[in-house]
């Protein structure tokens, strides 16, 4: 974190705690907010993925009782004017001069007082590096490893080998650390943009996964017992109970995605196909149903609706 970030971010009022609170209740607060601005909950809301990254990146500080204590110090003697906010000499004046503040953000070995003066005093980690695989939507549910080959970095080739944990959701990020660039105080990190192929007949909802089922007019008219595919390989038997409209959904319990918090559900909408041709007996058939059934007009009130 460049120096200005650090004496300027209050992080107590970003995780919203307060100076005085102690380890139990900045965790509680912690969890709170992860729970709410976590990126699989807010589905791609930048502003919200930022907030959950300084609701982290504050924590990190404020639950190890080092950092926050020298965060306490440093961005007092800022306020204070004891530490210059610029020029390069800062002699005896605070009792900073020997503090090493080189973990505070997890630098991995930047000097932070090499960042806020332009001195450059302390090694370097190495750059971090960015990577993107693909994987099928099955593996995406239950998790794979992988080997990755990355691009050559520094005159070499670079070969990972990560876990794919079960439930990722597509566009979602890892973090391999120490994996990145080499440099003087160490590798940095790399980050995996996780892709997922789109799956034929399953989606996915949070937990939930999702599914079309097509249906014969006749299946939803009179009603039938239909065997479904799960995308665990089995089947289950799906009752379709007579007179079901087109678009209705069917709930199979404890056949969705497995998470920490419990397992979704196999959620199936019905979808009433027509056959494009009809003719011999089956025109005979529908014609006679047609006449059977003039009476029932699905359009009875439609006019009605449309005036309200």
């Amino acid at each position: 974190m460049a120096a200005k970030d650090l004496y300027e971010k209050d992080l107590y009022s970003i995780l919203g705690v307060k100076k005085s609170d102690d380890a139990a209740a900045v965790k509680k607060q912690y969890r709170k907010l992860a729970r709410e601005l976590h990126p699989d909950k807010t589905k791609g809301d930048k502003k919200l993925e930022e907030k959950f990254k300084s609701v982290s990146e504050a924590y990190e500080v404020l639950s190890d009782d080092k950092k926050r204590a020298e965060y306490d110090e440093m961005r007092d003697a800022f306020k204070g004017g004891r530490i210059p906010t610029g020029g390069a000499n800062f002699g005896g004046g605070g009792g900073f001069q020997n503090a090493d503040f080189s973990d505070l953000f997890g630098g991995g070995g930047q000097d932070i007082f090499g960042t806020i003066f332009g001195g450059g005093r302390g090694p370097r980690r190495g750059p971090d590096l960015t990577a993107s695989t693909t994987i099928s939507f099955r593996d995406s549910i239950y998790g794979t490893e992988l080997d990755l080959k990355l691009a050559p970095h520094g005159g070499k080739a670079n070969s990972v080998t990560t876990r794919i944990p079960a439930g990722i959701n597509d566009g979602a990020k890892i973090k391999l650390k120490g994996r990145g660039g080499s440099g003087p105080a160490g590798p940095g990190d790399l980050f995996v943009t996780v892709n997922v192929v789109k799956h034929p007949i399953f989606a996915r909802s949070e937990a939930n996964l999702l599914m079309v089922l097509p249906v014969t007019f006749a299946e939803a008219a009179l009603g039938a017992d239909i065997k479904v595919p799960t995308l665990d390989g089995d089947e289950v038997t799906v009752r379709i109970a007579a007179g079901t409209p087109n678009g209705r959904t069917l709930r199979i319990k404890s056949r969705g995605v497995k998470t920490v918090h419990g397992t979704g559900d196999l959620l199936i909408t019905v979808e009433v196909q027509v056959p494009q041709r009809v003719d011999g007996k089956a025109k005979d058939a529908l014609e006679a149903f047609a006449k059977a059934t003039e009476e029932f007009n699905p359009r009875e009130d439609l006019a009605q609706k449309a005036r309200a």
